[in-house]
């Protein structure tokens, strides 16, 4: 066996990929939950089919690549299937979601060099480009228990200018919006697994979800609402957390949480669509490599250049 050499400190913790991503799945089961009890049977037959799309894609690309194909069993598709099917509407056409997943793990992840090395998170990109080409069956929305098509909270109010849902139905997840979207109350419960396991740190939620509700307040709406509305949690704390395309330092993480509140915002108070959660994580995806180059701890021992 070859001896590698490298540079301290070093540390030897028990979590490796599969675990990481083992809890995050399990983290995601409260909106799985209360996707399925909302959007009934179809929400988890969509979510099933997803996933295992999204795992079959990786084998498939694994052995076209030549690597091996045991390389599935580090969880990265599986939770890349269940946060694409979190994002994608209640009653989506299941081939659409099929060409979601595999843009997700071949064209994003794949293509760029497989886990570890893609710049954007799979999911909200393959999210984007099934809006963009699909746009009129990834806006069509259907409320809870009944499946009758109806505009989401955000679109009600900001586009609309009618009343908000109540604060209840949003926080428990009775009202419109994507699958895993919708319970305030489950991603929170998910939220609180991944701090407690460590799995995620504060500074990106935290500078996220503030900033879209300071935000809105100095802009005249409500605060509350914004933040339980929309995407703001889920992506808060499942997407802009991503250990690969977000920056690594605390200073960087609060930076880019920072920057996703603010696109947010402005997209949704004044750009043409009501949500901007998807596209502000992308937009910040691709300012990591600066965010990072700037936020660089100073080695010890070194001046500050």
């Amino acid at each position: 066996m070859p001896l590698e050499i490298s540079s301290g400190p070093h540390f030897r913790v028990k979590e490796d990929s599969r675990s990481i991503m083992l809890w995050v799945a399990i983290a995601l089961l409260p909106a799985i939950a209360a996707s399925v009890y909302f959007f009934g049977r179809n929400a988890l037959v969509l979510i099933v089919f997803t996933t295992l799309v999204c795992v079959a894609a990786e084998a498939l690309f694994l052995r076209l690549a030549g690597q091996p194909v045991n390389d599935i069993f580090n969880g990265s598709a599986v939770v890349t299937g269940i946060l694409l099917a979190m994002i994608l509407p209640p009653g989506l056409p299941l081939w659409l979601a099929a060409i979601g997943a595999f843009i997700a793990i071949v064209v994003v992840k794949g293509l760029f060099g497989g886990l570890g090395f893609n710049i954007f998170n799979p999911a909200l990109a393959a999210r984007a480009m099934l809006l963009a080409s699909w746009p009129l069956a990834m806006t069509t929305w259907v409320r809870p228990f009944d499946a009758v098509t109806s505009a989401t909270p955000l679109y009600l109010v900001n586009k609309m200018h009618q009343a908000a849902p109540a604060y209840l139905d949003m926080f428990l997840g009775n009202r419109v919006g994507c699958l895993g979207e919708t319970s305030a109350l489950a991603l929170l419960l998910g939220a609180a697994v991944l701090y407690y396991k460590k799995i995620i740190d504060w500074p990106t939620p935290v500078a996220y979800i503030g900033t879209v509700a300071l935000l809105s307040l100095v802009l005249g709406h409500d605060p509350l609402f914004a933040v339980l509305s929309g995407g703001l949690l889920l992506g808060a704390f499942f997407m802009a957390t991503d250990y690969v395309t977000v920056p690594i330092t605390g200073q960087g993480k609060f930076i880019f949480g920072l920057g996703c509140g603010l696109i947010t915002v402005l997209i949704r108070y004044f750009g043409g669509f009501p949500e901007g959660v998807n596209y502000s994580i992308l937009f910040m995806n691709m300012l990591t490599p600066v965010i990072d180059k700037y936020s660089r701890p100073r080695v010890f021992g070194s001046r500050k250049t």
